[in-house]
């Protein structure tokens, strides 16, 4: 999925060292993301960021990884960040959780993306 991603910021002609490709469990990433930058997360800790996109299987429990996002979503999300996570459509998201609210949901045909920004 990285290749495919990494692939398409290239066709839109975003430079490499602009961008951060990572697949990683979200709740391992979420607790190295807010730590102190290490040797460790030296190469890829860069946030706050401006897009942060959330796919997880569509049966995970999206709730406690939104908590813990929006927990520390000011230390995650630059100011204009927008949080996007992947979903069924039949699965509604809460509306806000912690620093973020949903500003936007976009259905396509069984799935859906919903746009988390800080909130204001």
């Amino acid at each position: 999925m990285c290749d495919l991603v990494e692939a398409n910021l290239e066709l839109c002609g975003i430079p490499e060292e602009d961008a951060n490709v990572m697949q990683a469990d979200a709740a391992d990433f979420l607790r190295l993301a807010v730590r102190p930058v290490t040797r460790q997360t030296r190469a890829w800790k860069s946030g706050p960021w401006d897009i942060v996109f959330f796919d997880p299987p569509y049966a995970t429990d999206y709730l406690h990884i939104l908590e813990a996002f929006g927990a520390q979503a000011t230390s995650l999300l630059s100011e204009h960040g927008l949080l996007i996570a992947e979903h069924h459509h039949k699965n509604e998201l809460t509306g806000e959780v912690g620093s973020i609210i949903r500003s936007r949901t976009l259905k396509q045909g069984d799935s859906a993306l919903s746009f988390y920004e800080l909130v204001e």
